[in-house]
């Protein structure tokens, strides 16, 4: 049973972000490939899950049908689109994830709403804080539950990635 935690932040989460983005630059033979730090862990001072969350951006998402392969040489279990159309999904680590990899176009929709989240949390820490107090609170009453864990976070989510996004394309 996978255990939802949300802890305090660590400082070693830009470096094991690092460390597996050189894995995956090294391990794909996609010449055009973007791979950003996003959701909480790569927000300096914010708690989370201890999940290392990856965005991948490929010029065509297609490109990475042929790659499943590489992708579990490297330690992934690839997971298709999972849920949300036009994304590839991979998760490392069974029931005690380590990282996972959201892959979609370039400059998609859900590129943007993911890098703009990232971003206006860093450069609004009330919200952040206000996140962060939510998430742990969330962790403790879901029971484990993953879905309950996002439900109990998404009224917050969703209004702040409307903000997040207008704010990011006006910046």
């Amino acid at each position: 049973m996978r255990i939802i935690e949300v802890v305090e932040y660590n400082d070693d989460w830009p470096r094991l972000f690092e460390i597996e983005k050189q894995l995956i630059l090294s391990s794909l033979p996609i010449k055009k490939l973007w791979v950003h730090h996003i959701g909480s862990t790569a927000v300096s001072g914010l708690a989370a899950k201890p999940i290392i969350d990856i965005l991948l951006e490929v010029e065509e998402i297609e490109a990475l049908d042929g790659c499943n392969e590489l992708f579990e040489s490297i330690g992934y279990e690839c997971k298709g689109e999972f849920g949300i159309s036009g994304r590839r999904y991979f998760q490392k680590g069974g029931y005690k994830r380590s990282h996972q990899i959201h892959a979609f176009g370039k400059d998609s929709e859900n590129s943007i709403r993911h890098l703009a989240f990232k971003e206006y949390l860093i450069a609004h820490p009330a919200v952040a804080e206000e996140y962060a107090e939510l998430k742990l609170d969330v962790a403790k009453h879901c029971n484990n539950d993953i879905g309950a864990y996002c439900d109990g976070k998404d009224e917050f989510v969703t209004t702040h990635e409307k903000h997040a996004v207008e704010w990011y394309k006006n910046a």
